[in-house]
C-alpha cells in the first residue's frame, strides 16, 4: 500500500465515523398492530397530522385486517379534517361507511362527515379566527350537512352524538331558511317577484318551524301584490294575520 493510500485511511475512517454519528437511524417499524396504532395515535394527539396520516396508512398496509386497521381509517379522516383538507376527509369517511356500515363507530363517521360539510373549525388550530355565519356559507354544503345528520339520527337513534346532532340540525335549518329569505328579498328588490315568492314558499314548506316563516309570509304578500295576484296575496296576508297578528304589514305600522 502506498504512502498516499495510507495517509487517506484515517481521513476516510473519520469521515465514516462522523457520518454515522450525525445521522439518526429511522425508528424501527412496529411489528405489532397495537404498537403501530399507539405510535400513530401519539402523533395525532400531538398535532402531527401529516405524520399521523402516514403512520396510519403504513399500519393499514402492514396489518390490513382487524380493529386497528379499521380505527386507523377513522383517525385518518379526523386528521384530514383537522388539517382543513375537506375532500380527503369526506372521502375517508365515505370509505369507512361503505366498508363498515355496521361498525360500532359508524355513527362517528357520519358525525365527522357532517362536521366537515359544516366547515366547523371548533377543534382546529384556526378556532381563534371568526367563522363565517352558516347562513352565508355554500347552501349545498349546508344541505349536505343536514342530510348527513339526518341519516345519522335515523340509523343510529341512540348514538352518543344524537343530542349534539339535533342541535346542529336546528341551527342548519335556521341557516337554510335565512339563506332562502335573503335570496327572496334580493329577488324582490330586483323586481323579480315570482322568484321571490317561490323562495319564500320554500321556507314555509321545508322549514315550517323556522323563525324566518313570518318574514317569508311578508315577502309572499308583497311579491303576489307586485304580480297582481290578488287572491294569493290575500291568502298569504290572512295566514300572516292569524299567526303573527302584531306584524307591521298586518297592523299597518
Amino acid at each position: 500500500m502506498s504512502k498516499l493510500t495510507l495517509r487517506r485511511v484515517p481521513f476516510v475512517l473519520a469521515l465514516c465515523l462522523l457520518t454515522a454519528c450525525s445521522s439518526t437511524p429511522p425508528a424501527p417499524a412496529a411489528t405489532d398492530p397495537q404498537v403501530a396504532y399507539r405510535q400513530a395515535k401519539e402523533q395525532l394527539d400531538g398535532g402531527l397530522f401529516e405524520d399521523a396520516i402516514k403512520s396510519y396508512e403504513q399500519l393499514e398496509a402492514r396489518f390490513p385486517y382487524g380493529r386497528y386497521a379499521q380505527q386507523a381509517q377513522l383517525d385518518i379522516a379526523y386528521a384530514y379534517f383537522r388539517q382543513g383538507e375537506a375532500e380527503s376527509a369526506l372521502a375517508a369517511c365515505d370509505r369507512f361507511i361503505r366498508l363498515y356500515p355496521n361498525h360500532p363507530n359508524a355513527d362517528y363517521a357520519y358525525y365527522l362527515k357532517g362536521r366537515v360539510y359544516e366547515n366547523d373549525r371548533i377543534d382546529s388550530w384556526f378556532s381563534f379566527l371568526p367563522q363565517q355565519p352558516l347562513s352565508e356559507r355554500d347552501s349545498t354544503a349546508i344541505n349536505n350537512a343536514f342530510e348527513t345528520y339526518r341519516l345519522l339520527s335515523t340509523r343510529f337513534p341512540n348514538s352518543r352524538y344524537a343530542v349534539d346532532v339535533q342541535e346542529r340540525m336546528r341551527n342548519l335549518v335556521e341557516a337554510l331558511a335565512t339563506h332562502n329569505l335573503n335570496t327572496a328579498n334580493y329577488y324582490l328588490a330586483r323586481r323579480a317577484p315570482l322568484a321571490a315568492a317561490n323562495r319564500a314558499q320554500e321556507i314555509i314548506t321545508r322549514f315550517p318551524q323556522s323563525k324566518q316563516v313570518e318574514d317569508a309570509l311578508v315577502v309572499m304578500v308583497r311579491a303576489y301584490r307586485d304580480l297582481q295576484l290578488t287572491d294569493l296575496a290575500s291568502d298569504a296576508e290572512r295566514v300572516l294575520r292569524q299567526n303573527y297578528p302584531n306584524n307591521r304589514l298586518v297592523t299597518g305600522g
